[in-house]
């Protein structure tokens, strides 16, 4: 299993590659929630666990269910905020193992539906602006 050191790891760090890619929205009961920049998916968040663990099964049964609540949380104000279609989740971490999951909505019509979504498309960067109404309005339904 490769397993990367705290002191390498962007959340652990929150370190300025971190804040390069995603802006912190808000802290949750055992994780950190941020609204990634790249917005190719629009709505599109991250759930980081408060711990630098590699795998979700790696968890108590107590702390899995903490931090899948918090994501269920997110989703349910993406829902709120996005209307998508369908909210892709995904925990990867192959390179950095630190457990996170993308929250990707997708809309009909919209890139990738019906597929995989892209990591980091770069192609769709926001006004910081927009990027603060956004995140207000998540918070609001949080």
């Amino acid at each position: 299993m490769n397993l990367s050191d705290p002191k390498d790891c962007l959340y652990c760090q929150n370190n300025q590659t971190l804040h390069d890619l995603m802006i912190e929205i808000a802290p949750l009961s055992v994780s950190r929630l941020f609204l990634f920049k790249e917005q190719t998916y629009r709505g599109r968040c991250l759930v980081a666990y408060k711990d630098h663990v590699h795998d979700l099964n790696m968890l108590s049964d107590e702390e899995r269910n903490a931090f899948m609540a918090d994501v269920v949380r997110v989703t349910r104000a993406m829902q709120k905020v996005f209307n998508p279609q369908k909210i892709n989740y995904g925990a990867y971490s192959d390179k950095l193992s630190h457990l996170h999951f993308h929250l990707a909505p997708k809309y009909e019509g919209g890139p990738d539906f019906g597929g995989t979504f892209a990591m980091n498309p770069q192609k769709v960067y926001l006004s910081d602006a927009e990027y603060q109404e956004m995140i207000e309005k998540i918070k609001e339904v949080l």
